[in-house]
């Protein structure tokens, strides 16, 4: 659709000449997100600087029926932040304030673009910090972090991002206003917080979040371990957890990635191991000393072939840094990827590396191995090159066998990224009917004229897919992570 110069004109009135993109070049900055094999061009873009303005843009949407997207930075890698249907989209990297540091009762109301990194950076002096730390902290804002209740690898131990949101201001899909939860935890009613949280701008848009802050814990130990085969690697991961330790962080990362890593970033992991996990332990001095040297006895026992405890902060930066960058240096080794984040039980781990390997092997792909595996959470990269035929369509089918395999394990299509338009039809391989349409009831009873952020999140939307445009170009740059 095409937006009318007397509606362009309108929402110039609202945020004013320097919030309005409506040129072609302008708004081909916002064609898709970090998944990139999805595209939709909006049909104008709005930078608002206050909830006032956000909610008469979406009051003028919904007078003339059109599609409202919402968006933070754009980093989300599911095609959440895309406009398939045009219509406008919200960004809200122009609401970038800090409203209040309240330390005696840990929290912090921020605007939706304030960057996840840059609230830890504020309060990090003071001793506190932001819990959540989702793939691209240092770009990702706390309004997408809300919308699509991101995780990230320290969430193993303190919880993803609805466990650290205690209320929102939000304005929904039908044009109202709304302020849920607050800074005492126990509030009366419906825990609408929640159910904001994770909505991906399906039922309106974050305009503040009031978030949980933690204090820095006393100290840090990042431990690598080294071993010849993934599910070695994985089945280490049950022995921690079962010795009734939950490390900070549990990560793992598969040969391949190792070797992209090494040819790119240098991180000092072992080359020709067939895997490596890198934990991290924080909080009191005494209690992470301890735990360190059992997990270091559990690493051995398991038959790792190297355990190194990073000597100092630099080493363990750079242990960090290659894992940081895992995403990026895997362009090394292939021209395109899929990625996905689907969960298995942590205990099915070692069964469905075995499962995805299997779907590589059977499709004649590369899928490279970089996880959350504290939390069973899986990142499997499906290497293609669109230039060689069939290979696309391959990497699709090993996409939808890896997603079918860990729901066959008990397990889910999203861990921590959403479902966006990637995963919306998927979404039937998890729900049943009865459960797909209480959800769409309830998308209803925010966004009636469903105008927000149409097809995404929940499946059959035939109109959206005749809309999108797969690119099957995927590419993530350097310095960002998954």
């Amino acid at each position: 659709m095409s937006l009318p110069p007397q509606f362009l004109r309108e929402l110039t009135r609202i945020v004013g000449p320097a919030g309005v993109v409506s040129t072609h070049e302008g708004r081909l900055t916002y064609e898709c997100d970090m998944h990139t094999f999805y595209k939709g061009l909006p049909d104008a873009v709005v930078l608002p600087t206050s909830s006032a303005q956000v909610l008469d843009v979406v009051g003028l949407c919904l007078r003339d029926g059109v599609p409202v997207v919402p968006r933070g930075s754009g980093t989300g890698v599911i095609g959440g932040a895309m406009a398939p249907r045009g219509g406008v989209m919200i960004s809200t990297t122009r609401m970038t304030r800090i409203l209040d540091v309240d330390l005696p009762n840990r929290c912090a109301t921020v605007e939706p673009g304030v960057i996840n990194l840059r609230l830890s950076d504020a309060v990090k002096g003071r001793g506190y910090y932001f819990a959540p730390d989702p793939s691209s902290q240092m770009v990702s804002s706390i309004g997408g972090n809300c919308s699509t209740n991101a995780g990230g690898p320290h969430c193993l131990k303190y919880g993803i991002t609805v466990n650290h949101v205690l209320g929102l201001e939000f304005v929904t899909g039908a044009g109202e206003i709304i302020r849920v939860g607050g800074k005492v935890r126990e509030v009366p009613g419906y825990d609408l917080t929640g159910v904001l949280v994770g909505s991906e701008g399906t039922l309106g848009i974050v305009t503040a979040a009031i978030v949980r802050l933690l204090h820095l814990p006393e100290a840090v130990k990042t431990i690598l371990a080294a071993f010849a085969t993934i599910e070695d690697a994985s089945e280490t991961v049950s022995a921690i957890i079962a010795a009734g330790i939950i490390p900070a962080a549990l990560e793992c990362l598969d040969e391949p990635m190792i070797r992209a890593i090494e040819e790119g970033v240098r991180a000092g992991y072992p080359k020709g191991a067939g895997a490596v996990l890198l934990i991290e332990l924080d909080g009191p001095r005494a209690e992470i000393e301890a735990q360190a040297e059992k997990i270091v006895g559990i690493c051995r026992s398991r038959l790792a072939l190297e355990v190194r405890v990073a000597r100092d902060e630099a080493e363990r930066a750079l242990l960090w840094k290659g894992r940081k960058e895992a995403a990026g240096a895997l362009g090394r080794l292939t021209r395109s990827w899929l990625l996905q984040d689907a969960v298995v039980p942590r205990s099915k781990l070692p069964q469905a590396i075995r499962a995805v390997n299997a779907i590589a092997a059977r499709h004649r792909l590369l899928i490279a191995h970089v996880f959350h595996a504290g939390d069973g959470n899986l990142h499997p990269l499906i290497c293609y090159d669109e230039e060689k035929p069939g290979e696309l369509e391959r990497a699709v089918q090993a996409n939808d066998e890896l997603l079918r395999t860990c729901i066959a394990l008990g397990g889910s299509v999203t861990g921590e990224h959403g479902v966006g338009v990637d995963k919306a039809e998927n979404l039937r391989l998890q729900y049943g009917d009865a459960d797909l349409a209480f959800m769409g009831r309830l998308r209803r009873v925010f966004d009636p004229g469903g105008v927000m952020n149409p097809g995404k999140l929940l499946p059959s939307h035939p109109a959206c897919g005749e809309a999108i445009r797969r690119t099957g170009k995927t590419a993530v740059p350097s310095g960002v992570w998954i």
